[in-house]
């Protein structure tokens, strides 16, 4: 596994699923962890564990769908930490609606928090890294913002193939200062986001049929793929989206 000692790593959404398990897999591997989340009592469980496991970790409570939280966010995590390494995008909110019934709340929330909220902090952290030298981001994407939409998610669909084109141009900008900029996209995870969705029986066969390991994703699988992109392994990789779906969708 790689070695992020003392490297300091801000994760967005790190309450709860496939963020959590990065927060705690960062501190395995020696990070100091900044974990944020807009739900206290999710990211107070977050840094719990990863303290009585004897990581380092502090709880950032701030919205990133607004720009004056998330420089105020990163302000304090260098004056806690004085650095940022590396930056996981992961925060995200998926309604279910219709085009023809989707809430406008719904709609601009979603876009608010899954692509704004993201360039937000890669725009306040960028100015960080650019000063310190060099970082690595990674933009928790998704299938469907690529070749595979998902029916009555039009707003998630939307949020995340903008992400993936933000992290091409940020990676074409970021380049000059040593900085990497990928996005992961992940198929279907076991989480508390689809834990509605695994009960439907029909729904999960369906899936299964369509995923060629014939198994759902689980957030060690998201994982392990962020760790090697954050680390010296990818150094000539940048400007990315990578699946990581079990097959379901290959380019």
């Amino acid at each position: 596994m790689p070695d992020f000692q003392d490297k300091v790593v801000l994760i967005t959404g790190a309450g709860r699923g496939i963020g959590r398990a990065l927060a705690e897999a960062f501190a395995r591997q020696g990070a100091r962890v900044a974990a944020n989340d807009l739900t206290p009592i999710n990211l107070d469980e977050t840094v719990r564990r990863i303290r009585a496991a004897g990581g380092q970790c502090k709880d950032y409570v701030h919205d990133i769908a607004m720009k004056m939280p998330v420089q105020a966010m990163v302000e304090q995590i260098r004056d806690d930490w004085e650095r940022i390494d590396i930056l996981v995008n992961n925060a995200g909110v998926e309604p279910h609606a219709s085009i023809l019934d989707m809430d406008e709340w719904d709609w601009r929330r979603t876009i608010d928090v899954n692509l704004s909220g993201a360039f937000f902090t890669m725009q306040s952290v960028g100015r960080v890294m650019k000063e310190q030298g060099g970082g690595m981001i990674v933009n928790i994407a998704s299938i469907a913002g690529r070749a595979h939409g998902l029916r009555e998610r039009s707003a998630y669909v939307a949020s995340k193939t903008g992400l993936i084109g933000l992290t091409r141009e940020a990676a074409r900008e970021f380049a000059a200062y040593n900085i990497r900029v990928n996005a992961v996209c992940p198929g279907v995870i076991e989480t508390e986001m689809t834990a509605r969705l695994r009960q439907d029986e029909a729904m999960l066969s369906k899936w299964l049929e369509d995923i060629p390991q014939g198994r759902l994703g689980t957030p060690e699988d998201v994982v392990h793929l962020v760790l090697f992109l954050c680390s010296d392994a990818a150094a000539y990789l940048t400007g990315q989206a990578i699946n990581v779906d079990g097959g379901k969708v290959m380019c």
